[in-house]
């Protein structure tokens, strides 16, 4: 990486690596990462004019790394502080509910994501099950 990993740029990661879990990033998941960094508040002070540049480094470590899922994760940890762990869960599970079926490969990321930043059942699965809920369609 030619520059410093931001907690911003960790957590944009984490949204990119889910949605490239399934090998098809679809129009829905990237309108998804887009309206988080505009509208979470964790993205404060975030330049979005960045977020295309930041998602193609993400995709510059996934294909450079030979396991790229946890190079990213590891990134994530490292970069943000521990009280940022289930805000960056609830990043992930908004964009892998996105398109409204969210695959194995999808549900491998989130479950490494969930153990390696040691979230506990309970949090997380209340975080799936508040995007599930929003994310309805009728």
């Amino acid at each position: 990486m030619s520059q410093e990993i931001t907690p911003h740029k960790a957590l944009i990661y984490l949204m990119v690596l889910v949605s490239a879990a399934d090998a098809d990033m679809t129009d829905a998941e990237l309108l998804t990462i887009g309206g988080i960094v505009r509208k979470f508040p964790v993205f404060r002070g975030f330049d979005a004019d960045q977020l295309v540049s930041v998602a193609e480094e993400c995709g510059e470590l996934l294909a450079r790394e030979d396991d790229g899922v946890q190079s990213v994760v590891d990134i994530v940890r490292e970069c943000l502080p521990e009280r940022l762990y289930e805000t960056a869960y609830a990043c992930a599970v908004e964009v892998a509910a996105a398109d409204e079926a969210v695959d194995q490969e999808e549900l491998r990321v989130l479950e490494v994501i969930r153990d390696s930043l040691r979230l506990a059942r309970l949090h997380s699965g209340a975080i799936e099950w508040s995007a599930r809920a929003r994310h309805m369609t009728l």
